[in-house]
């Protein structure tokens, strides 16, 4: 970060709550902010409707550079429609929709995230960590984990909100942002942005509402929506009038509440159906429960001859368990569904590329495939599903690895000679869930 970006975090650190930045968009259209940009941005991601790349965009920079600069001081800039594209995802057909922004845009969002992050970063809740610095989804399942395990919960709300990224309000968004931000130049552009439209089959339709997943800004604008619309609402209005404890934590647009009291459970549910209305979004009613969930769960659920309830968060379906030595621990494994869409997208993946790779380039790929499965899912409790995983995803690759020819191209003991010498990873914990005491 810039000394003079770093300055607007230090002021936002060291100002009132209510504080409203009034001059910022010079940072924006700074050359020396959008030169650092350019750097930061990967030039392997997906290029938008222009068809321009990083390298193609870097061979007249300084030109490029100046030129933008000189549109978004003057306020000519207008950014581009966003290309749609759909990737794989879980209990879906279709896919997740994305919008992948042109790379000059991509340089103008990373300039915008860069002002508005030092500023936000102070207000946001301790407990949301989604698309935050220094913060990931293994961090927020080790807070959740302390949670149950240290606090009074004996309640678990999941929440499901429908389509929150196609949903977002612009309206709502600009009167968020308005709290912070008094430079109306600033505001102008992010609702131009918003407004850019989407370009699907060669059609370019206008943005009324929604800020599309896959562009730079994205997931800074939406966590400061379900800033205003969910944590603050939780953390300052909810929690006092609660009779007991309670502990909301959200990872972008997934969240759940930890109660004490099925009473402060139940008048929660009905309070967030109202609140979410309120600010056009929808919850996605067969996902949207509260169970008994906690050290007394498992055995009040064994009295009543039922299995205790389990819950599934982040990738991952958690339930209760025991240590070795009998104390209460909240465990997890993956959950069957994004276990199925993993399998599902290796064996699509080794079906389109056994043509296109010769059999050890396509082994290596595998395993980096594999390597980067186990970064996420090798955690505490976890690694019967991860072998479950590994012998799986080696009985598809050896299928089809011998139906790149008609002769059989490998046995069991070639091809397993063939994945050591090509660095197949070994299944081993990799994030430790254990809490430090």
């Amino acid at each position: 970060m810039s000394t003079n970006l770093e300055g607007i975090r230090m002021r936002a650190q060291k100002g009132l709550k209510g504080v409203r930045f009034t001059s910022l968009y010079h940072h924006v259209y700074d050359e020396d902010n959008l030169r650092d940009c350019f750097k930061s941005i990967d030039g392997n991601k997906a290029i938008g409707i222009d068809r321009v790349s990083k390298a193609e965009y870097g061979k007249e920079l300084e030109s490029n550079l100046n030129n933008l600069s000189k549109q978004l001081r003057q306020m000519s800039y207008k950014p581009q429609a966003k290309r749609r594209v759909y990737i794989e995802k879980a209990g879906s057909k279709q896919g997740r929709p994305l919008g992948i922004s042109c790379f000059e845009d991509k340089i103008v969002e990373k300039a915008i995230k860069q002002v508005l992050e030092g500023i936000y970063e102070e207000i946001f809740v301790e407990n949301s960590y989604g698309y935050r610095p220094l913060r990931n989804q293994h961090d927020c399942l080790i807070e959740l984990g302390r949670i149950i395990e240290r606090e009074h919960v004996n309640y678990v709300a999941e929440a499901d909100i429908r389509s929150f990224f196609n949903e977002v309000n612009h309206d709502w968004m600009m009167k968020f942002l308005e709290h912070r931000i008094g430079d109306k130049r600033v505001l102008r552009i992010i609702r131009r942005m918003l407004k850019g439209g989407i370009m699907e089959e060669g059609l370019t339709r206008a943005s009324e509402k929604g800020t599309p997943q896959g562009s730079i800004l994205s997931p800074l604008l939406s966590n400061i929506y379900l800033h205003y619309a969910l944590d603050a609402w939780f953390e300052y209005e909810i929690k006092p009038e609660l009779r007991g404890r309670a502990f909301l934590l959200r990872f972008a647009d997934d969240h759940l509440v930890c109660f004490q009291y099925k009473e402060d459970a139940d008048n929660h549910m009905k309070l967030l159906k109202e609140r979410m209305e309120k600010f056009n979004l929808e919850l996605a009613e067969g996902k949207t429960r509260c169970i008994a969930f906690g050290r007394f769960a498992r055995e009040n659920a064994y009295k009543q001859g039922t299995k205790p309830e389990e819950f599934t968060f982040l990738g991952f379906t958690h339930y209760c368990g025991r240590s070795r030595n009998g104390k209460f621990r909240l465990k997890r494994r993956t959950a069957k569904k994004k276990f199925q869409a993993s399998l599902a997208k290796f064996k699509s993946w080794t079906k389109r590329v056994r043509h296109e790779l010769c059999k050890g380039a396509m082994i290596r790929q595998a395993a980096r495939r594999f390597k980067g499965y186990l970064n996420y899912y090798a955690v505490t409790d976890n690694y019967e599903m991860c072998m479950r995983f590994d012998y799986k995803i080696k009985h598809t690759l050896y299928k089809w690895l011998n139906r790149k020819s008609q002769k059989k191209s490998y046995n069991w003991e070639r091809f397993n000679r063939a994945l050591k010498s090509c660095g197949w990873p070994k299944v081993e914990i990799l994030k430790s869930m254990f809490l430090c005491t």
